[in-house]
């Protein structure tokens, strides 16, 4: 169902994106915004992985720093069938892990010291094999093909909302004006619904991330432990130095301390994501 309602989401964004290039007058400016948005997320596709590790000043780490990490890794990877990803340490006290990396073959895991000193060792079992989870169902991918399309809806409606103005400067009669408000609406209305669409993306693969990583590991209780824990770990030690464009990474959001509307958050609510888990543990003791 995850699946089915991301290619949903996907299929609105496509057609949303068709509606904005017909509202400017044909399809040059729509394969323009499309080109552009491409173009920009392709580099970020590539180069992101780089970028963010940086970012947060993640250390890769060796076997012999961390052997029971890096063998908890090492094993869920195998269950996975999936190459073993590199391994990085963020030094920070805030609980969160994410992955990053544009396919199984180039793929980094990566968790803060926060987290390690908080979860048990089934606990961090669990948050390392969601983490797979996104790796190995090219959540990188999506979240990419998303950002594409909501961004050129954003460049189209800045296009529209010149192209409105603009040509109110020399007509004035009703229907031009009736044209103008209609454009104007949606130039900003596409771009927000755009956006609302996006992040609706971003929770519905983190539903499915975490229904993976707990087939990986086989332990959906010990995934559900975790993420009730780095709720209450991530309030009292947010990451403050993360920047919400990096948020919907993370296993929990790293600025969760802040309050969000949840149609503009980049998780699901953390309740629904711990039943989903705990209706699988029972599925399994039944």
């Amino acid at each position: 169902m995850n699946r089915i309602k991301t290619a949903l989401l996907l299929t609105c964004l496509t057609l949303l994106l068709v509606a904005m290039g017909n509202a400017i007058g044909g399809q040059s400016g729509m394969i323009l915004a499309l080109f552009i948005a491409g173009v920009t997320n392709f580099l970020s596709y590539w180069h992101s992985d780089r970028i963010i590790l940086k970012m947060y000043k993640a250390r890769e780490v060796s076997a012999t720093e961390y052997p029971a990490l890096y063998g908890m890794i090492y094993r869920l990877a195998q269950n996975a069938d999936m190459p073993m990803p590199k391994v990085y340490i963020i030094p920070s006290a805030s609980p969160n892990a994410f992955a990053t990396g544009r396919n199984p073959q180039n793929a980094a895991v990566t968790a803060t010291e926060g987290i390690m000193q908080l979860l048990s060792e089934e606990e961090l079992e669990g948050v390392m094999a969601h983490e797979l989870a996104h790796v190995q169902n090219r959540d990188t991918l999506i979240a990419t093909i998303a950002a594409t399309f909501a961004g050129a809806i954003a460049v189209l409606g800045n296009m529209l909302q010149w192209s409105a103005l603009f040509g109110s400067s020399s007509n004035n009669d009703d229907e031009e004006g009736d044209g103008l408000l209609g454009g104007l609406a949606m130039a900003f209305i596409a771009p927000l619904a755009a956006t609302l669409i996006q992040m609706a993306v971003s929770r519905s693969r983190e539903y499915q991330a975490d229904t993976t990583g707990a087939r990986i590991c086989g332990k959906p209780q010990a995934l559900a432990s975790a993420l009730r824990k780095l709720q209450l770990g991530v309030q009292a030690v947010p990451m403050k130095e993360a920047p919400p464009t990096t948020s919907h990474l993370f296993i929990v959001n790293p600025l969760a301390g802040t309050a969000a509307l949840r149609l503009f958050s980049t998780h699901p609510p953390m309740e629904e994501r711990i039943s989903r888990l705990e209706a699988m543990a029972s599925g399994q003791d039944a």
